[in-house]
């Protein structure tokens, strides 16, 4: 009995100008016409009966490709696929409803049996693995100084690349094993990174990157109406109102692991809308997606980003709603200019041993992201048992190669600059110099003012900060310092103690504790200084999260208050009975004050940088911070007593195609007769450059309050105006409007003991708001040249007052996407 001989053809299908392995591609034997596709990975394998001289690669949207046979036998044959622009986007128009509708109608009517939130709770595995390549590597960039040093390593990138494929330079590869756990109600999730492997150029080992590449941060649900992606909101294909946003095509009715789907095509209606293009499969007898192959193309209004595509396989649990198994996600960020490469990320997440309905207690999602003490302490012989794909010699090769990369000398000075760039400092073995943003300013209280500054890093120690600057001015000719010792007790709980110490001018009206954006910081170093006062302060404080969401600060301050020459401050003395000594003005005082806050944000997600912790905000909670503050009279010399209580709340709501809209309510009152800059100084801003925390219009110290209420709204639209229209759409500009109203009053003992001011010295004088509120409109447009932003004012009450603006304009720079 004679046998066929049969022969087996293997390979990878990868995308010419990423690398990644594409799934479902189609490799057809051209005599035969019979053919395979491949897995989520790229890989194939086809058995073939009989000799035939070539197989053929195809997929939409992609060049054909065809490779010869070396005979007939076993062999490996990659294929490297070009992205086709010239492809046009066709729809066919038929008689009657498109036939996709129906479809597309079933499986957004079955959104509530195959959505993973109506599961009470599940859990898995999770193997993660982020990758980051610099990509476009132009012959003029290679000329470059600091790529003669590696050239000999980009040669052989060329190997991996393949015979079609686009080298790029490997910077950056992790890896990470951990169990993720997710509760619906409450709703909490969970992620215990057990192993955690990285190398890269420029990142070290307590780098907060680190804590980003666990799947918590690769979560996306196309069953939801809108998708979060790089704090844009994309329209998910299947979204309840999808007839208003994507063309579909029906593309065929195939088999698919082991089930039949519908394959469907589909297109925004709006190239510049923030929608996806690809391919889903979707069930033919449940209606449930079961693959999704989406992207994010350039022509979207979205900044610095080439393309974001996202692959995802997903696999049906036992009580009906379908969990993601695989998903891919790959972010092409574009090169500046034609001579400067590009940034290529690669996200990958692999999901097994599904658990559902299997609950947790409550205080067991008190932390959202645990890394475990070993987790980077894993031997190989641990990732080769639980990594779930194994290493090919080509992704060996590639850590080879990271290491001999960020190991020379002239790719460590340029990861030096960016992290001056991007953080302001210049690290040391033990120290960190900066930040270089304060290193010079004039203004007329200082004249030249000089400083310099540093801060201890997680290589001095892991328990202690020490933070601290020197500065002079060449016109007042004092030495200014500020120094701080922090001691952290639990990184856990976040809880640590803080001494200070501080010598320097600030201003009546700008609480600096409270700003966070060190370019209005800056600005404020120059100019006339308005309000400035020299202070001496001492400060102990501690901080702790003794609970979940929950953080708890207690400090005590004291502080000198002594007005510069160009300041003219004085006050008339209180005396207990509440009368006014106006025989004599006084210029200086002294506070010691007590103070507790309490804060509470729903589902913050935190990272630490070194000995710092960075909020990433909230997932849809609003935050609300509560502060009490107590002035002690006689307590290290200090002359008042009075109390302060305030109470904010801050919020972001995402509004799907009409962008998101932030907004922050204060009320605030404060008991006791004091000086005016104890009471409630209303922030404004004289500078060029826009701040969120200040009132634009408002001049410094303009009005004061012991009472207050306030709102403050910023919206923005994105691109759902200027996407509209004919050629303003190609600068991708982006709309956006604000509004800010103040509401206060001040009490008579507080006005009695504030000296009249004359006609000159006016300037010093401030309004009080019991006649009507301060309101300011604005409005403003963002993504100029993709990184300016200039706001327009109308100050719409209180013109009258001396040196009001009714109108103005601020400019500002962000690296928004």
């Amino acid at each position: 009995m004679l046998c066929a001989q049969t022969i087996t053809i293997s390979g990878k299908i990868t995308d010419a100008e990423t690398g990644e392995g594409m799934p479902l591609v189609n490799i057809v034997n051209k005599s035969s016409g019979k053919g395979t596709t491949t897995n989520f990975e790229g890989y194939y394998k086809l058995i073939l009966t009989a000799p035939t001289d070539s197989l053929v690669s195809f997929y939409v949207g992609y060049k054909e490709k065809s490779k010869a046979l070396k005979g007939f036998q076993n062999q490996v044959i990659d294929f490297q696929l070009q992205p086709d622009a010239e492809v046009m986007e066709e729809f066919t128009i038929t008689a009657g409803e498109n036939p996709a509708f129906w479809i597309i109608r079933k499986a957004v009517a079955n959104k509530n049996i195959y959505d993973k939130r109506k599961l009470n709770c599940y859990e898995y595995e999770s193997f993660t693995k982020n990758e980051l390549h610099i990509d476009n590597l132009s012959e003029k960039f290679r000329k470059k100084k600091v790529f003669k040093k590696i050239v000999q390593i980009f040669d052989s990138l060329k190997v991996l690349a393949g015979e079609d494929g686009k080298p790029v330079l490997p910077v950056f590869v992790s890896e990470s094993m951990s169990e993720y756990y997710y509760n619906k109600d409450p709703r909490k999730t969970k992620e215990v990174i057990k192993a955690l492997k990285v190398i890269g150029v420029g990142f070290d080992a307590d780098s907060p990157v680190n804590q980003l590449i666990g799947s918590s941060f690769q979560q996306y649900n196309f069953y939801m109406n809108w998708l979060t992606i790089l704090n844009k909101e994309f329209i998910s294909p299947i979204a309840d109102g999808w007839n208003g946003y994507y063309n579909f095509t029906l593309q065929d009715s195939l088999m698919h692991l082991g089930r039949r789907c519908y394959k469907i095509d589909f297109r925004p209606k709006r190239p510049k809308d923030l929608a996806f293009k690809g391919t889903m499969w979707i069930t033919d007898s449940t209606f449930a997606l079961q693959q999704i192959d989406a992207t994010i193309s350039k022509e979207s209004n979205i900044n610095f980003i080439q393309k974001i595509k996202i692959q995802q396989e997903l696999e049906p649990t036992a009580l009906g709603p379908w969990l993601p198994t695989k998903t891919r996600v790959l972010i092409n960020v574009e090169e500046l200019n034609d001579a400067a490469p590009g940034v290529l990320a690669k996200f990958y997440v692999s999901n097994k041993n599904l658990v559902v309905n299997q609950p947790k207690p409550n205080n067991f999602f008190d932390i959202l992201i645990d890394t475990e003490e070993d987790a980077k302490q894993k031997e190989d012989s641990y990732w080769t048992e639980h990594r779930h794909d194994t290493v090919t010699d080509t992704e060996k090769h590639v850590l080879k190669m990271i290491d001999s990369v960020r190991n020379l000398p002239v790719v460590r000075g340029y990861v030096d600059i960016v992290n001056i760039a991007v953080n302001g400092y210049k690290r040391f073995p033990f120290i960190d110099v900066g930040p270089f943003l304060y290193t010079y300013a004039y203004n007329a209280v200082e004249g030249n003012r000089f400083r310099l500054g540093g801060r201890s890093n997680i290589n001095f120690s892991k328990k202690w900060l020490w933070r601290g600057y020197a500065a002079y001015g060449t016109k007042d000719d004092k030495l200014k310092y500020d120094i701080s010792v922090s001691y952290i007790f639990s990184k856990k709980h976040w809880t640590f103690l803080t001494l200070e110490r501080k010598m320097d001018y600030e201003q009546a009206g700008v609480q600096t504790e409270f700003l966070e954006n060190n370019l209005f910081l800056s600005a404020l170093q120059w100019g006339q200084l308005r309000g400035a006062y020299y202070t001496r302060q001492n400060i102990i404080a501690f901080q702790a999260e003794p609970k979940k969401d929950f953080t708890q600060k207690l400090f005590f301050k004291t502080k000198t208050f002594e007005p510069s020459k160009n300041f003219d401050f004085n006050y008339f003395n209180p005396n207990p009975l509440g009368v006014v000594d106006t025989a004599n003005r006084l210029r200086s005082f002294k506070t010691a004050e007590l103070t507790f806050e309490t804060r509470y944000a729903k589902d913050e997600i935190f990272v630490q940088s070194d000995l710092n912790r960075i909020s990433l905000g909230t997932r849809r909670a609003p935050i609300y911070v509560l502060r009490y503050t107590q002035g002690i009279k006689g307590v290290f010399g200090s002359d008042f007593n009075y109390y302060k209580l305030n109470f904010t709340v801050s919020h972001i709501i995402r509004m799907g195609v009409l962008g998101r809209m932030y907004y922050e309510t204060s009320v605030g009152k404060i008991f006791g007769n004091v000086p005016y800059p104890l009471l409630e100084v209303h922030m404004g801003n004289e500078s060029f450059y826009y701040t969120q925390r200040a009132f634009n219009l408002m001049n410094y110290f303009e009005f004061v309050s012991d009472q207050y209420v306030s709102l403050k709204l910023r919206h923005y639209f994105e691109g759902l105006f200027f996407n509209r229209i004919p050629l303003i759409n190609r600068l991708k500009w982006r709309f956006l409007a604000t509004g800010n109203i103040l509401y206060g009053a001040m009490r008579q003992e507080n006005l009695d003991i504030i000296p009249p001011k004359d006609a000159v010295k006016k300037i010093d004088a401030f309004y009080t708001l019991e006649r009507k509120p301060y309101i300011e409109v604005g409005y403003g447009i963002e993504n100029i040249f993709k990184v300016m932003r200039v706001d327009f004012f109308h100050r719409i009450t209180y013109k009258e007052n001396l040196g009001a603006r009714d109108f103005g304009f601020k400019i500002s720079a962000q690296f928004s996407l």
